[in-house]
């Protein structure tokens, strides 16, 4: 299974390594470097690098590359599924998930990798357990270990991890018994120049905190559940319900958890929130050319559009521009050729337009393609697929919960060519 877990950080410096099996020495991480090299983006380097006696497996969140080392033949998603845990996991423990975090809880971070792998496998990674297992640090507790050389090691076994509940400790109570979930959907859009669709798609998440005493058995049911496609839940929800009734059942962990993420590919089921007007355009003899975008909300249903970020990298013959947005603040950086416009909200009566002109290169011939211009947004209170939580029963236990539902889409990687 997985033998050694090495984290790099952007400028390419291994500043942490477990190992689980036996020690697998640093250098193997130079077949990872030579891939990061040929990638032009931190994205792009390849999530499986075959090596002469290794795989490499990585995944890159928060600027940090999460690089797994295994020996044999092991389903990639499986490590990749295990390596995003393990982010989520130090998100929780710490808050943030940085360089500078993770080096100043050290010992925390050994004691966490030492629990959620056992020999190479996968043994607690739900964080309810890890948390019983190894407390999460605060100043206090820092601050007695340092005086008394005691460790965050918990002192017994979790409850949770003996029960048919593993996910969930016993005796939990709360004086405010509350369950909130939050729907949230990433909109990955490809628009060509006449404003038609190439490619659209939705990635969606439900995320769920819930605080309630006891064992609470709860059922979520959707309006329109067979929207969903490509679904993955969290190991509390009974499946076989699903697939016969479509609806989630399920003895939630305590605090914070990802119920299911699903996607939904089918194009006629996608509506685009935004559209962008654009006139962008050199001419062959000229040294100026026209620039010139406006960008709208479209089946928003009456919601605004807000957090609006419009970026485009311009080809390498534009020397400089002269732009004059209606609202909002640009920059243009002549060195990297990046023009970047924080609009923030759009006012569908009087929409944002940047518009100017650009200084080309004296002597060249016009770029040979024209700019994609690339989206950033996000929609309150809409769930752009349409999914709608109907009703969250509880069961199991006498009290009334509270109960809230948001909704939320955000552009993913939103790009319209021109």
């Amino acid at each position: 299974m997985i033998h050694s877990l090495f984290l790099i950080n952007s400028s390419g410096d291994i500043f942490l390594e477990k190992h689980w099996k036996s020690v697998v020495s640093r250098s193997v991480c130079d077949y990872f470097f030579e891939a990061q090299e040929r990638a032009t983006e931190a994205e792009n380097v390849p999530p499986v690098i075959p090596t002469p006696h290794h795989y490499l497996l990585n995944v890159y969140r928060h600027k940090i590359f999460f690089v797994a080392v295994i020996q044999t033949e092991v389903p990639p998603l499986f490590v990749i599924e295990f390596l995003h845990r393990v982010v989520d996991t130090f998100q929780d423990y710490f808050g943030v998930c940085s360089e500078v975090v993770i080096k100043d809880n050290v010992v925390v971070v050994y004691e966490v990798l030492e629990e959620m792998l056992d020999n190479g496998f996968p043994l607690a990674t739900e964080s309810n357990i890890l948390k019983e297992l190894i407390k999460p640090p605060t100043i206090l507790r820092t601050v007695v270990n340092t005086i008394t050389g005691s460790t965050n090691v918990g002192d017994q076994l979790p409850t949770g991890q003996l029960s048919v509940v593993p996910w969930r400790r016993t005796g939990v109570k709360y004086t405010n018994n509350e369950a909130y979930f939050d729907v949230i959907e990433e909109i990955d859009a490809i628009i060509d120049k006449s404003g038609s669709t190439i490619t659209a798609e939705i990635q969606g998440v439900i995320d769920a905190c819930v605080k309630l005493t006891g064992m609470p058995d709860l059922t979520l049911s959707f309006m329109n559940p067979r929207l969903l496609d490509d679904v993955s839940f969290h190991p509390c929800v009974r499946f076989k319900r699903w697939e016969s009734e479509r609806i989630l059942s399920f003895i939630p962990p305590d605090g914070n958890f990802r119920l299911l993420s699903y996607h939904v590919s089918a194009q006629n089921l996608v509506a685009i929130p935004v559209y962008v007007k654009q006139n962008i355009s050199f001419r062959d003899s000229s040294s100026l050319g026209r620039f010139e975008i406006t960008v709208g909300p479209k089946q928003t249903m009456g919601k605004t559009v807000e957090g609006v970020m419009v970026t485009s990298q311009m080809p390498k013959g534009v020397l400089n521009m002269s732009l004059t947005p209606s609202q909002g603040m640009h920059t243009f950086d002549p060195v990297t050729k990046l023009l970047s416009w924080d609009v923030g909200k759009i006012n569908p009566q009087k929409l944002p337009n940047l518009k100017g002109t650009m200084s080309l290169q004296a002597g060249t011939s016009k770029p040979d393609e024209n700019p994609t211009i690339n989206l950033q947004f996000k929609i309150q209170q809409l769930a752009i697929s349409g999914l709608k939580v109907n009703r969250l029963d509880m069961y199991g236990e006498k009290y009334k919960p509270f109960k809230g539902i948001k909704y939320m889409t955000k552009a993913g990687k939103f790009q319209v060519r021109t």
